[in-house]
């Protein structure tokens, strides 16, 4: 067995959400979530199958997001893993209606910071063990970040 690490490419401003499934059914269902889940969301969803025909299979309402999300699954290359690419939204806006998916088995991360995938190889081929998600802390917040942090909370809404 050998581990690899694969680097995503997202593009700037956008988010990823990536994970673990287990039937074709997987786009479509993501798909219809997305679309129910927030209005005027940029997306492409991406599956590895992991039998059969062993196909990435796609969908999404934007083609430039649609490409990201099956050019990264690409680079993974590990069977039964999704990945969402959002041009236009944040993982807050679905992320729960995804993971109460019947398909998703897990999610590994959901984020718009650099990422690494790393990968077990062995005969048989990749499987995900895990992310690197963003980079390691340099600290800990003091008072008048903290102040900072739940005013901006206030200021975009996610807190009253």
């Amino acid at each position: 067995m050998n581990l690899v690490s694969v680097k995503l490419k997202i593009p700037d401003g956008w988010n990823i959400i990536f994970g673990q499934s287990h039937f074709i059914k997987t786009v479509e269902d993501i798909h219809e979530l997305l679309v129910t889940g927030s209005a005027g969301l940029k997306f492409g969803v991406a599956f590895s199958e992991a039998s059969g025909d062993r196909l990435i299979r796609r969908s999404g309402n934007d083609a430039e997001a649609e490409r990201v999300a099956v050019d990264n699954l690409k680079e993974i290359g590990a069977g039964h893993t999704f990945l969402v690419a959002l041009k236009e939204g944040y993982p807050i806006y679905v992320l729960n209606a995804i993971k109460d998916c019947p398909e998703v088995c897990r999610i590994f991360c959901a984020t718009a910071n650099p990422m690494e995938v790393i990968l077990a190889v062995t005969d048989q081929g990749r499987g995900v063990l895990g992310v690197v998600d963003g980079f390691p802390p340099v600290g800990v917040e003091n008072d008048e970040q903290i102040t900072w942090r739940k005013q901006f909370l206030r200021k975009i809404g996610y807190k009253s």
